[in-house]
């Protein structure tokens, strides 16, 4: 678990007045001209998270309760999985309660919403939430949003693979070669169930690039060479963490010797010293990052002063100047998802982490590789439940 920071999964943003049906409860009108610029009184703000983004959005939040206490009196935060949300989500809708009033998730839970209709349609409130001013890749991670949803922190992520230079002295360099690798050491890699991991599924979604698949962005038709690889390779894998913080306990435990990681996930954890400082990460030939980003969604069913309250924030969060704080401790490395946010505007403490524990070959992989956007709700949805029927099924840890 990360120091004072537990997330790897979740953040509900409740705003409402402690669960009252007339603040949670939902109104019925939702159209712009019924949404008023600020809330009638100050709501009360329930966060909790599905992508591990407070470590990110914590500080901006917190800025922004402080100095709007008009808009927002008080902030709870609360914990749950991805694959937990969308029944939560429902509940409470179905019981005409909607106590959640924003949700901060990863493209997993945004998927999953996006297909069972449970998210606000924000772009009817655009003109409330500003122009951002996105970073390219980026702008094209906000498209898989579909209108539901607008991100607040952005990173090419992956996928790489960190391992013990110790008891890995020459590291594999393709695909073919950490499949040999995996078997001849059996249970010694490891990645976590996908739909509750971003190193597991930026894995899943660049395999089809890095072995050369038919179509990798249709998970049904278009990964022949991608099943039949993670089919073979799962023969080798001793168990499927639900988490993905346990496969970096195993990385420094010595239970694996390699993993899947991302940018983030290999400057963070090291940063804490929950993975020894000197361990080392490479790419596989192929290479393709599949980007990602984090994004602020409303559940369906919140009331209008707290969608008023969710729009004031969310607009605040993309600022150039909160921004600069998603640089963090390297989680999602770099993070911000705006144009002109450098790392010198980050907070001292960000600078320092980054100087200590970034690595210099990544501003050159990040120029150098092609980048691709995670795949669309539906396909992302489809991929993920192929994944839990056959290759991780029987071998998920819960």
């Amino acid at each position: 678990m990360r120091a004072k920071k537990l997330c790897l999964a979740a953040v509900f943003v409740l705003v409402g007045a402690c669960g009252s049906p007339s603040s949670g409860g939902g109104a019925k009108d939702l159209s712009p001209d019924k949404v008023p610029d600020s809330p009638k009184k100050a709501v009360t703000l329930n966060i909790i998270d599905v992508a591990g983004n407070l470590q990110l959005t914590k500080g901006m939040i917190d800025e922004f309760v402080k100095t709007h206490p008009k808009v927002i009196k008080k902030v709870t935060y609360t914990t749950a999985t991805a694959p937990e949300l969308p029944g939560k989500i429902k509940a409470q809708q179905s019981a005409g309660q909607v106590q959640i009033g924003l949700v901060l998730t990863g493209t997993d839970g945004l998927a999953a919403g996006i297909s069972q209709k449970l998210w606000v349609k924000t772009d009817d409130y655009a003109s409330r939430l500003g122009n951002a001013d996105y970073l390219p890749p980026a702008q094209k991670m906000q498209e898989l949003a579909q209108g539901h949803g607008v991100e607040v922190v952005y990173y090419p992520s992956g996928p790489l693979i960190e391992y013990n230079p110790k008891t890995v002295t020459k590291p594999p360099a393709t695909a073919q070669e950490l499949l040999a690798w995996a078997k001849a050491h059996p249970k010694k890699f490891q990645y976590a169930r996908p739909a509750n991991s971003g190193p597991g599924r930026t894995l899943l979604m660049g395999l089809p690039y890095i072995l050369g698949d038919s179509d990798p962005k249709d998970p049904k038709a278009g990964w022949a060479k991608t099943w039949a690889y993670l089919q073979e390779m799962s023969k080798y894998v001793d168990y499927y963490p639900s988490k993905t913080s346990e496969t970096m306990a195993n990385l420094a435990n010595g239970s694996a010797d390699i993993i899947a990681t991302t940018t983030g996930w290999d400057i963070n954890p090291r940063a804490l010293g929950q993975v020894p400082a000197g361990y080392k990460v490479a790419y596989l030939k192929g290479m393709h990052w599949v980007t990602d980003a984090q994004y602020a969604v409303v559940p369906t069913g919140v009331s209008a002063d707290v969608l008023s309250a969710d729009l004031q924030l969310i607009k605040w969060m993309l600022t150039p100047q909160q921004q600069a704080k998603a640089y963090d401790t390297g989680y999602f490395y770099p993070g911000p998802a705006v144009n002109g946010v450098t790392v010198q505007m980050a907070p001292p403490k960000s600078q320092q982490v980054i100087q200590q524990f970034g690595r210099p070959e990544y501003e050159d992989w990040i120029a150098r590789f092609p980048k691709e956007t995670s795949l669309p709700a539906e396909q992302q949805v489809a991929a993920f439940d192929q994944w839990d029927r056959t290759v991780g099924s029987g071998k998920v840890k819960k």
